[in-house]
């Protein structure tokens, strides 16, 4: 190998060394910032910032929202996506534009939506308004805005994996008498299991960090329709530092623990591949 070309290599080996300790420093930096300030006064403050009555109601909300979304969203992206890769139909085209549309709307736009679909200038409000069932500003507003941002993720992890595998193996099962169940449990299921769980894992994360469409939809009504995001946005706007990033601190470990288990999940994909 000629000296130029040695050189190089070792200048790129250099090049990227130094881009990846540059996005390690951006990562962790905000990270470490949010723990100092979070701890600035010491323990009691901290832990008196993350125990408040309303960080609490604001936790439990967080996780109800994210919980529902992630189930509603594992099952139509499932179904989406198999629907997509399995079957022809008129509209096959519209229907994955329409699962992207999350993606590419703001998700403020998102939530004045819903405003106008629910709230009091809608057509559908009188009958709402009968049925005892409010949307804007109460708890299901928050959930259908957080199920609308996070649809896409699982359906676009599992797309291109049931693609790849194709159908051979379960039409061959299926002419050997299997179920519909028995071949989705048994040939689908465990080649899509990562990418389906990697889906669920992003969705998660998403579900738990939304802002926009909920900053909408919620009315700020704190205790009551305050997820996390938007009850540190309130301690902010209240000159409140310290307990702000008490309570983003909570979002913060929430993310590292999902982090660990998307590592963890890649890990072991990759590991039965190569035994594969």
């Amino acid at each position: 190998m000629s000296d130029g070309k040695q050189e190089r290599i070792t200048n790129r080996k250099i090049s990227s060394d130094r881009n990846q300790c540059l996005i390690s420093f951006c990562d962790v930096l905000p990270l470490f910032v949010v723990v100092t300030e979070a701890l600035k006064k010491g323990w009691e403050v901290y832990i008196e910032a993350v125990t408040d009555s309303y960080t609490i109601a604001a936790l439990m909300l967080t996780l109800k929202a994210t919980v529902i979304a992630v189930l509603c969203n594992t099952i139509l992206g499932l179904c989406a996506a198999w629907a997509v890769t399995r079957f022809q139909f008129k509209g096959k085209k519209l229907l994955t534009t329409l699962i992207d549309v999350p993606v590419t709307v703001s998700p403020i736009i998102a939530g004045l939506i819903y405003l106008l679909i629910f709230g009091k200038q809608s057509i559908l409000y009188p009958y709402l308004q009968k049925a005892d069932i409010q949307i804007v500003f109460a708890v299901p507003g928050i959930v259908l805005a957080t199920i609308f941002v996070t649809f896409p993720f699982v359906f676009r992890e599992l797309l291109p994996v049931l693609e790849a595998i194709g159908t051979d193996e379960e039409e061959a099962a299926a002419l050997m008498g299997a179920k519909g169940w028995t071949i989705f449990s048994k040939i689908t299921f465990p080649h899509i299991r990562w990418a389906l769980l990697y889906g669920i894992v992003l969705c998660t994360a998403r579900a738990m960090g939304e802002f926009g469409a909920v900053s909408v939809l919620s009315g700020h009504l704190r205790g009551l329709t305050n997820t996390l995001p938007l009850h540190v946005e309130v301690l902010f706007n209240e000159f409140q530092y310290v307990p702000a990033f008490a309570v983003s601190s909570i979002l913060v470990i929430m993310a590292v623990i999902l982090l660990i288990i998307r590592s963890v999940m890649e890990h072991r994909g990759k590991k039965e591949e190569g035994k594969a």
